[in-house]
């Protein structure tokens, strides 16, 4: 299986991705979706993708002109897969990757703060409590998006609120602000 970069400087670029259903990359149309509401935001940021995967949703941010994106994975296949993505790329100077699950990083390490957040948890385990804790890692002003299949609540927290709300099919959108403070 393969996953196309839609646009910027690896535009139509493939990258690996594990066969059946061990993961559910983004769909393009919504990564396209999602790229074109937050397009001038990207250019230049510093980028956090958890729950990364393949890649496909940072290394995407990378190709429409973030500055650096730091990518975390922890399962093992994927994230063999993924570096191997970053190798084919020739990005391995703009990237980091974080071979550890999302609660383990942030409770071990030394987290920077990130201009923006994208967060696509397994949506069988959605991981609130850690998706809650990514907030934290928000400069003031930045941005958060996070897909999850659109059943019940977001998590929320004082000082970040939902901008925006999008719903593709079986996917939905949450975009959190952190107000300045």
């Amino acid at each position: 299986m393969n996953i196309r970069l839609i646009s910027g400087e690896f535009g139509g670029r493939t990258l690996d991705a594990p066969p059946g259903r061990r993961m559910h990359p983004m769909g393009e149309r919504i990564r396209n979706a999602l790229f074109n509401s937050i397009g001038s935001e990207v250019h230049g940021a510093r980028v956090l993708d958890v729950f990364a995967g393949t890649g496909s949703v940072g290394l995407e941010a990378l190709s429409r002109g973030a500055e650096h994106v730091t990518l975390v994975e922890r399962d093992k296949l994927l994230q063999k897969i993924l570096a191997g993505n970053i190798e084919r790329l020739g990005v391995e100077d703009r990237t980091k990757l974080i071979c550890t699950s999302v609660n383990n990083w942030l409770t071990t390490g030394h987290p920077e703060q990130f201009d923006i957040i994208l967060a696509d948890p397994p949506y069988h385990d959605p991981q609130f409590s850690t998706v809650t804790k990514l907030f934290e890692l928000l400069k003031p002003g930045a941005l958060m998006v996070l897909s999850h299949p659109g059943k019940g609540e977001v998590p929320t927290k004082t000082g970040v609120v939902v901008v925006d709300n999008r719903s593709y099919g079986n996917a939905d959108l949450a975009f959190y602000r952190r107000e300045d403070t």
